[in-house]
């Protein structure tokens, strides 16, 4: 590159680097520089890690970026906590931002299009095997549609309003761990050539993964990193803040965001995963790696109709649907087992999944929308748990799936029918788990295992009871909770080191309890 050429371009990258800089003059740097990189390859990648940058340290202000909800009305102020101030309204810049705070978003929000028309098939230039690293920023109504990136790093990312992925193609890794999507997010048609994780990312609006491919692993289950004790990535680690977590009826329960790769040795150590408010479509995706759903939590229907399962698979919430869906053992490394919902089974010899027989006249419906054949599966499960010891374990699993379902709403305050039913319901749930615990009563359903990483539990009584493995990590226990006389041979109400933390929002009865905890109980 010739001097001049050479201090203009540096001029440019000094513009785009001046936050106090006006926006037009941003980004008018950033149309000359990808100007200058059409036509200079070698200055592709670095004008890509120069924007992206840019975008990273010039996110706009949480209390100036509208957030739009899917969770239903409920006020989260009652859910924050105490040194956690209010957000000024989402329509009113905060004092002394007035339009600034608009012309910065609408700068980043051309500055992302202009450098995404060049990743795209037919677009100027285009330009291959780009890595985008925007991990940590906020970003408003991103449109990647049919962009072909090498790499995509949105880690703590925020997404306001809907972002748009469709037909993307990802030759490598597309990492969105801890990702928060406030409006509806668009997968379909996606291809993901490596790793895809979205390890406890939420999404609060409608969800499409509709014919994604996944090449490799499909990871949607605990949200921590696990790194090496000498891995530099430690550093970009401690400088990192989470996003918050302000879910209804929840305390930041400070799960981790990364921990020594020896702390865990399975996948299904750790915390909560992936949460899908609204409903979330994977229909027809196809899964060439492992489909890891591990303590994901769907808040709707899950919709597997006509997916192809190649590998591993852990997909057991009852709002999942698989009709028309198939699995073969093509990728399987032969670690672990393969879980599917209650009701739903591999037919021998056709790999197609069906419902199954061997626990009829349960067939899913746990699952249902109505709360009616919600109720009357519940009372099938009990039935099934009672006349079918070797069922009993899938039963319960079952059950605490349920009741780890996210809650849209507060259960604490005034209540409309429909959400007063489902406090009702789960009440019943946990009654039907707690009368099977007891070694005193009839039916008794001994050693069993409790898995209710992040449930939010209302007004729950285990008293009596008694079984193997508790896991409460995370949880959030609302009313009254007693575990007066319980005999767990384990239990655990953190992930150890102060991270993954239940809480109590009243009080606790712990007389007379041998939990075996792995952690204090929390007070």
């Amino acid at each position: 590159m010739a001097d001049r050429d050479l201090a203009e371009h540096r001029a440019d990258l000094a513009a785009l680097a001046d936050a106090e800089a006006p926006s037009t003059d941003r980004l008018a740097a950033v149309r000359r520089l990808l100007a200058r990189a059409d036509d200079r390859p070698e200055l592709r990648q670095p004008v890509a890690d120069a924007i992206c940058a840019h975008l990273r340290a010039t996110a706009p202000l949480e209390s100036t970026v509208p957030v739009l909800r899917a969770t239903g009305p409920a006020d989260r102020s009652a859910n924050r906590p105490a040194d956690r101030p209010a957000n000024p309204p989402a329509d009113r810049p905060a004092a002394g931002t007035e339009g600034t705070d608009e012309r910065e978003t609408d700068l980043r929000r051309a500055a992302l299009d202009l450098l995404a028309a060049r990743l795209r098939p037919g677009g100027p230039g285009p330009w291959p095997e780009i890595d985008l690293d925007l991990s940590g920023t906020t970003l408003v109504d991103v449109d990647l549609r049919g962009c072909e990136l090498a790499e995509g790093r949105f880690a703590d990312t925020r997404f306001v309003g809907t972002a748009s992925f469709e037909g993307a193609s990802f030759d490598g890794d597309a990492l969105f761990p801890r990702t928060v999507f406030e409006g509806d997010a668009r997968f379909d048609g996606v291809r993901f050539g490596g790793e895809a994780v979205f390890g406890r990312a939420r999404f609060r609006g409608v969800t499409g993964f509709a014919g994604a491919r996944f090449d490799a692993i499909a990871w949607f289950g605990r949200g921590e990193e696990t790194l090496w004790e000498d891995d530099p990535a430690w550093e970009a680690i401690e400088e990192l803040s989470p996003l918050p977590w302000d879910e209804p009826n929840e305390t930041d329960p400070q799960w981790p965001v990364a921990v020594l790769i020896e702390d865990y040795q399975d996948w299904e150590e750790g915390g909560d995963g992936a949460r899908f408010a609204g409903p979330v479509s994977f229909r027809g995706a196809h899964f060439g790696g492992p489909a890891w759903f591990y303590q994901a939590r769907f808040g709707a229907v899950a919709d597997f109709r006509e997916a192809g399962f190649t590998a591993r698979v852990h997909l057991d919430q009852p709002a999942v649907r698989l009709t028309g869906a198939h699995w073969s053992d093509e990728n399987d490394d032969g670690y672990g087992e393969t879980y599917w919902p209650l009701g739903w089974a591999v037919e021998s010899g056709t790999g197609r999944l069906v419902p199954d027989d061997d626990v009829h006249p349960y067939a899913g419906q746990l699952g249902d929308p109505d709360p009616e054949i919600r109720r009357a599966g519940l009372r099938r499960l009990a039935v099934l748990g009672d006349s079918r010891p070797e069922l009993r374990q899938r039963v319960v699993d079952a059950l605490c799936a349920y009741l780890r379902t996210p809650l849209p709403f507060r259960v604490t305050g005034d209540l409309d029918p429909g959400q007063a039913e489902e406090l009702r319901l789960r009440r019943e749930v946990q009654q039907v788990l707690a009368d099977r615990l007891r070694p005193a009563t009839e039916p008794y359903w001994p050693e069993l295992d409790l898995q209710l990483c992040g449930a939010t539990l209302v007004e729950l009584d285990l008293s009596g009871g008694a079984g193997g493995y508790a896991d409460f990590v995370g949880a959030q226990f609302h009313g009254s909770t007693s575990f007066a006389g319980c005999r767990f041979e384990r239990t655990a109400f953190d992930l150890g080191t102060g991270s993954g933390v239940a809480t109590f929002h009243g009080p606790v009865d712990v007389s007379g309890a041998r939990l075996g905890a792995d952690s204090p109980l929390p007070g």
